[in-house]
């Protein structure tokens, strides 16, 4: 093996984990940490006998780590070194070491969370932070502090933030350095022009390119497998003479060696940014990049997480640089311009994403709140609700948030789940082929024509012409025991959808306009064909806002949506209110979510339900609450609040909404109409919550207004507190003249932010330092305004002079 920075550092490494059971290695790309650390932990004495794992996030990655490892060993991959991926494996009884993708982490620890036979976990490219890397390391690390603390944790990457990792593995733990290996590599922008796509930009940076002397293989990255067909084929139908290869997950692994095998021939690697990181490539020193990256998106559009196209980061962009010089120099096209600005890391996955699954899977641990676990970057707590709100309507959570049946099936299922809850329930209609078909094709990565009726009908017709949805569907096939058949019934697609979408079932209000069951509304155009449909499905909204237009639907007869939802046969009291005509209305109903499918009135309006159906109207207005003299008492609260944070409340918009029942509620009994609510004192409701001491310490600190020396009281402006700004004190300059500092408030904590006005109250000056205007600023402000406002005072000296509101006529009469 040839020699590699990693090497110097292999025997503090296994110093470090023979005496400790947690380690940051923070390794510069090309150093070797993927495949030689690996090799020599098998060997330690606390590993022997046992297996370790090694986590890749890409699957490419994780096959050809292993092929490369076992191929340094003379043996071929299964034997001592495996992997193991969803639908993939290579493992033997004799593997000592595999490199799994992190799903399989995730199922491993909830089969067995003893981790019999496992000496330790190697997370590998932990900077890429998806959610599965985050839930398997605060699972393992759950796992080792609670019954396994001999199980040994690596966490390794090029970019890491080491403080944040430390707090969370602990101050002890161990962290080594290595370099890298990298030559100098010349960088070159090649921006698109003019509606150029990644691929047609490409075309020609790769003419440029094998014309340069030194030029070896040349390396592209391109966002998406549709790309990487398009160059390929562009190449192939040109005049130049190259070795043309294309690389990506979807390739099996025997496709995937031979695209990065030598050749006889310069070879152009047409690949996704599978190659970003782990494995050298060699031979090329040529890298083409477009800039753009492939991942998973949370979409409020579908609610189901899909692939999309961005912009990549800084961090990535120069690991595809590092790649063609891991070797020797080389030469990086970037296709973007130069000033291009691009953010500086990857921003966690946790922070961005539905963490319906993770939920999903802590139930399946038995964790009901994120907080019972360590985490590098906590579950944000509304993200959280929302996902533990759509597990329960999907019936896989209980009211408690306990797990239901139904939960613990659909948590064995490697999909999102949405389709989960679809896929275990078919099986009672006998519609699980169906199923299959209509969650590859809501999974999958294509983009879809027509309906989705049509995009299914033209899928089963001729499935070889979409082979990413047919594999998919075949797994899941095979997951649910069933066959899928070139000829299906697409009739009960409203039923499967209405299940794996029970929040996105809508009705009917008026033509075109309709009502979802998570009480928000959505649209068709009154021209389309299920514009008048008494029930559909809102499966593609345009937006997540409210009348957001319908993209995709299929109908749903009230029938089939009470057969699938029995619970809406039950009547319960409601009340809610209703605009027009702008009042609380009280009925009994039959309701699936927020839609009423039958209702009766009721005789009486209950008091405390009518409270609750007011506070909750208000929710959804606050700008009926939130006056202009509210908003002037929030500043001064803002501004407290900023300077003494411990002594007083929160009183932004999102806290006074949250708190209507605290502050509001008890003046609101018996009131029915927001206009009866409007009419409320809501400043005085809102000071009423303070003790007598805590007014007067309001009063105090942040008064209304400040005398001037004129003698005139100013009121002080609060509103720009709001913004964590001073307040403002506008005033003519004359009434300050004598003004020897600036006004403070807060215990002088605070200095205002002084307006000084002409006569015509114009801005002359913004100052927070009223002395050095004096002394630098009115002179000159002195000789311009004199002459245009003669009648007025304008001393010499200001800070001796008398203040007045006064002109000088009317000063001498006074």
């Amino acid at each position: 093996m040839p020699e590699l920075p990693i090497e110097q550092h292999l025997a503090s490494i296994e110093d470090a984990l023979d005496t400790h059971s947690r380690l940051i290695l923070v390794a510069q790309p090309g150093a070797g940490k993927t495949t030689r650390v690996p090799l020599r932990l098998i060997e330690r004495p606390w590993a022997r006998g046992q297996r370790l794992l090694m986590l890749e996030p890409r699957r490419v990655a994780a096959r050809l780590a292993a092929t490369y490892m076992a191929a340094q060993l003379g043996e071929p991959v299964g034997k001592r070194i495996g992997y193991r991926m969803r639908g993939d494996q290579r493992v033997g009884p004799d593997t000592q070491l595999e490199v799994i993708t992190q799903g399989v982490l995730t199922r491993m620890l909830q089969d067995d969370p003893l981790l019999e036979g496992v000496a330790g976990i190697l997370f590998d490219e932990f900077h890429e932070r998806s959610i599965e890397s985050d839930l398997g390391l605060a699972l393992a690390m759950d796992v080792q502090q609670s019954i396994r603390d001999d199980l040994r944790l690596v966490v390794m990457s090029a970019t890491l933030d080491i403080e944040a990792l430390r707090t969370l593995l602990g101050e002890h733990t161990p962290v080594i350095e290595s370099s890298g290996r990298a030559f100098p590599v010349t960088t070159l922008y090649r921006p698109p022009v003019g509606g150029e796509t990644a691929a047609m930009a490409a075309r020609s940076v790769v003419e440029e390119a094998v014309a340069l002397d030194d030029a070896q293989d040349i390396l592209v990255i391109l966002p998406g497998v549709a790309d990487i067909r398009r160059l390929a084929q562009a190449l192939a139908a040109s005049s130049l003479t190259l070795d043309i290869r294309t690389l990506h997950g979807g390739m099996t692994l025997d496709a995937q060696q031979a695209a990065l095998s030598p050749g006889t021939q310069r070879r152009v690697i047409i690949s996704t940014s599978i190659t970003e990181s782990s494995l050298t490539v060699d031979g090329v020193n040529v890298v083409i990049d477009a800039g753009l990256e492939r991942v998973p998106e949370f979409s409020a559009q579908t609610g189901l997480t899909r692939l999309t196209t961005r912009r990549v980061n800084r961090a990535s962009a120069d690991q595809r640089r590092g790649r063609a010089g891991r070797q020797q120099s080389g030469y990086c096209y970037r296709l973007w311009a130069q000033d291009q600005p691009l953010v500086a890391h990857r921003e966690p996955e946790m922070l961005q994403a539905d963490l319906s699954r993770l939920a999903l899977e802590l139930a399946l641990w038995g964790v009901n709140a994120p907080d019972a676990l360590a985490w590098l970057s906590p579950p944000p707590k509304g993200a959280w609700q929302s996902a533990r709100d759509l597990l329960q309507r999907l019936a896989l959570l209980d009211q408690a948030g306990g797990l239901t049946p139904l939960g613990q099936q659909c948590g064995t299922l490697p999909v999102e789940p949405r389709l989960a809850a679809m896929l275990v329930r078919s099986k009672a209609g006998e519609n699980t082929a169906l199923a299959c078909a209509l969650a590859a094709l809501l999974e999958g990565r294509e983009r879809l024509e027509g309906t989705l009726q049509e995009a299914l009908a033209a899928r089963l017709k001729t499935p070889s012409a979409f082979p990413a949805w047919h594999q998919e569907v075949k797994r899941l096939a095979a997951l649910m025991g069933c066959t899928v058949p070139s000829r299906l019934d697409l009739e009960p697609l409203g039923e499967l959808l209405a299940v794996a979408f029970p929040d996105r079932v809508a009705q009917l209000m008026n033509l075109g306009r309709f009502k979802l069951a998570n009480g928000k509304t959505a649209t068709l155009s009154p021209q389309h064909p299920l514009a008048n449909e008494p029930y559909l499905v809102a499966v593609h909204l345009d937006s997540a806002s409210r009348d957001a237009p319908i993209q995709r639907a299929v109908p749903l007869s009230e029938q089939a949506l009470r057969a699938l939802y029995p619970a809406t046969a039950r009547w319960h009291e409601r009340v809610a209110w209703q605009e027009p005509p702008g009042k609380l209305v009280a009925e009994t109903v039959q309701c699936h979510g927020e839609l009423v499918l039958a209702a009766r009135p009721l005789q009486t309006l209950p008091a405390a339900a009518a409270e609750q159906a007011l506070m909750s109207a208000l929710q959804r207005r606050p700008s009926a609450l939130l006056n202009d003299e509210v908003r002037r008492l929030q500043g001064r609260m803002a501004l407290l609040k900023r300077t003494f944070p411990r002594q007083w409340p929160d009183w932004s918009d999102a806290a006074l909404v949250d708190d209507l029942d605290e502050w509001l509620a008890p003046y609101v009994a018996g009131m029915t109409r927001l206009a009866q609510v409007e009419k409320l004192p809501f400043a005085r409701c809102l000071l009423d919550t303070l003790t007598w001491e805590a007014q007067s310490a309001l009063a105090r600190l942040a008064p209304i207004g400040l005398t001037a020396p004129s003698g005139n009281t100013i009121t002080l402006d609060y509103l720009p507190c709001l913004e964590g700004r001073p307040p403002v004190l506008a005033l003519k300059l004359q009434e300050a003249f004598g003004w020897q500092e600036t006004p403070t408030v807060a215990e002088g904590q605070v200095a205002v932010m002084i307006h000084l006005l002409s006569p015509a109250r114009r801005p002359l000056q913004v100052t927070q330092d009223l002395r050095s205007f004096w002394l630098t600023g009115y002179p000159e402000v002195r000789k311009e305004m004199r002459g245009r406002y003669p009648k007025h005072p304008w001393p010499e000296d200001p800070l001796t002079a008398q203040a007045t509101a006064l002109t000088k006529r009317r000063l001498g009469n006074a």
